[in-house]
């Protein structure tokens, strides 16, 4: 946890208020998700603080309830020991859907590129908001897509960067943790299209020590898959110009992606097909290939198939399932291979001038890639080398692998 002194921009005296709802109307199934006691009344006493205020009455008003009693509290008015509050859970990322479902976000006056408006001496202190699993039963290890709110600073972002996590506590050295990257797997509006949140899409790290062969935990990653809401974490960036959408609305892009490399991925898909923008309005050609071991790791299954089922003439999702297919020479199916099985194709759209291609995932991933696009080129008597280097020198081949 972090001291009171360490919250820099993101504590302020009206964050700190607290006050307590009475609500009525609200079934016992609704209240579950809430940590609320339901009284023989059927009122429900919450205990929110100002910064939430707002959210929870738009959440209150969508479940039937009515707000009949607000009262500010402070150190001399105890709240009801029913009335604990919990940041509002957001519906599982695998099924959910925009909260401000046709709200058109306008034109951001500001155009430049945010870096680094958070730094490691001085890191925005938010609240985790919602840490759901992805991985479906039976699936490998432990991914999870987590919520943090930036309603309390200045923090903003594009799709396509990064933020950095700073894990509490100190190295076997007695330092602090250094920060960890990850890719922001949401459009610049958030999940929930306010404005006001940022999600990563996370796998605990874990590994054998090549000496002793004890198991080995991510400091950062086990931090955030164990993440409870409502605790505090803190965050820097954002960081990267690499990976970031071209403004071409009638662009071709495509996505080579391996597990939570689907993170950057996500976010451009939102922006194409699920957001309404008044400067953006996508009418180009999107297709993402996306490699995991098995079907059950298929993270944000249900949002990727609805949107190819919405918009199969913009968008289209090929897998590569490693442990359950096989490829036409009998080995495990990657990536690669299915680069291969559409060679001719992705050799015409790469050629385009407005064709952007991203890779996003494990360092390992890129020579597979590479392979299966030498395939490709070499069926049009064309060296593959030279051919991305100058893609590189374009600024449409990008590369972000770790």
């Amino acid at each position: 946890m972090y001291t009171s002194s360490l919250m820099g921009r993101s504590s302020s005296v009206s964050s700190n208020r607290l006050f307590q709802f009475e609500v009525v109307g609200l079934n016992p199934g609704s209240t579950a998700n809430m940590n609320c006691s339901v009284r023989r009344s059927g009122s429900v006493f919450m205990t929110v603080p100002y910064s939430r205020m707002n959210q929870e009455m738009k959440r209150i008003a969508r479940l039937g309830g009515k707000i009949v009693n607000i009262v500010p509290l402070n150190a001399d008015t105890p709240s009801r020991k029913e009335s604990v509050w919990e940041p509002a859970p957001i519906p599982s990322p695998a099924s959910s859907t925009p909260g401000t479902e046709g709200k058109v976000h306008k034109k951001s006056e500001d155009q430049k590129i945010p870096i680094n408006i958070y730094r490691p001496k001085d890191p925005y202190i938010g609240k985790c908001l919602s840490n759901e699993k992805l991985v479906a039963e039976g699936g490998s290890g432990i991914v999870q897509h987590l919520t943090f709110d930036l309603s309390e600073g200045d923090l903003k972002y594009v799709e396509g960067q990064s933020i950095g996590i700073i894990p509490p506590g100190t190295d076997d050295k007695g330092k602090p943790h250094k920060l960890r990257l990850y890719s922001i797997a949401s459009t610049r509006h958030g999940d929930e299209e306010e404005d006001k949140t940022v999600s990563l899409c996370v796998r605990q790290l874990e590994y054998k020590h090549p000496e002793t062969e004890e198991t080995v935990y991510g400091v950062c990653s086990t931090y955030l898959c164990n993440l409870e809401p409502g605790a505090d974490v803190a965050i820097t960036g954002p960081v990267g110009k690499e990976m970031l959408l071209p403004d071409d609305e009638e662009a071709t892009v495509i996505m080579m992606g391996t597990g939570t490399g689907i993170a950057p991925f996500r976010a451009y898909l939102w922006r194409m097909f699920k957001e309404k923008h008044e400067d953006y309005n996508f009418r180009g050609f999107a297709w993402l290939f996306f490699g995991i071991p098995y079907s059950q790791n298929i993270l944000y299954r249900e949002e990727l198939e609805k949107i190819q089922q919405e918009h199969p003439d913009h968008f289209r999702l090929t897998y590569a399932i490693s442990r359950e297919q096989k490829n036409p020479e009998g080995g495990k199916m990657y990536i690669q291979d299915r680069i291969k099985e559409n060679a001719d194709e992705l050799w015409e759209l790469i050629q385009k001038p407005n064709t952007h291609t991203y890779i996003c995932g494990l360092k390992g991933m890129e020579g597979g890639i590479d392979e299966g696009m030498s395939a490709a080129a070499g069926k049009f008597d064309v060296d593959w080398k030279d051919y991305q280097k100058k893609l590189k020198k374009e600024h449409r081949w990008h590369v972000e692998t770790y």
